[in-house]
């Protein structure tokens, strides 16, 4: 049980207010009921300081005060979007890591068909035979070196690209959380300034 949201409640020494005064506790306090007089319709409550005395059953309820659920509430909005900005971060790094790459490979892509068209071209107007060995030896190592590059940057780019998919997938779960919390939070907002104006 709470204090209500109201000002401030007199602990007493018994279930009416010709009772002795043990204690003012303010709203939003938590206590625990030890019994309850419904003739009365006071009850027996043990405040947080470990002092027991009776209050007005009217001031108690049974969840914290809209205050403190705002609170929390917004606590818990603030932490989504902190997590919601760290993904969105991650995944923009990630978007230009796999740019990078791929303009690396098309980079190399463009390098391996000109090495190719030499090669070609070498073989096909080469008179001499111990300078065509050579050169086309030369240029199929070179070519197979950027052969190994373009298949080591294909798996790099395939990686990030799984990373990416599944960055995609985490951001995008973060956002619904973030846009549920969100549709919770505002009614509430809206209907604690109802009752704050009415009040």
């Amino acid at each position: 049980m709470y204090i209500d949201d109201k000002l401030r409640v007199n602990i007493r020494t018994g279930p009416k207010t010709t009772y002795r005064i043990l204690k003012s506790i303010v709203s939003g306090v938590k206590v625990t009921v030890i019994e309850t007089d419904e003739v009365a319709k006071w009850s027996k409550i043990r405040e947080p300081g470990g002092i027991e005395g009776w209050v007005p059953s009217r001031f108690l309820i049974n969840e914290p005060i809209a205050k403190e659920k705002l609170a929390k509430a917004l606590k818990t909005l603030s932490l989504l979007r902190n997590k919601s900005d760290t993904l969105g971060s991650q995944f923009e790094k990630i978007q230009l890591e796999n740019t990078q790459l791929k303009t690396a490979n098309e980079t190399l892509t463009r390098k391996n068909e000109k090495l190719t068209s030499q090669l070609e071209d070498i073989t096909a107007i080469s008179q001499n035979a111990v300078h065509l060995d050579n050169r086309n030896r030369e240029l199929q190592e070179l070519n197979q070196e950027l052969q190994n590059e373009i298949d080591k940057l294909q798996a790099d780019n395939q990686r990030l690209k799984d990373r990416s998919e599944t960055d995609l997938m985490l951001v995008g779960g973060g956002l619904v959380a973030l846009g549920v919390v969100i549709a919770i939070i505002v009614p509430m907002m809206k209907g604690s300034r109802k009752n704050e104006s009415w009040a």
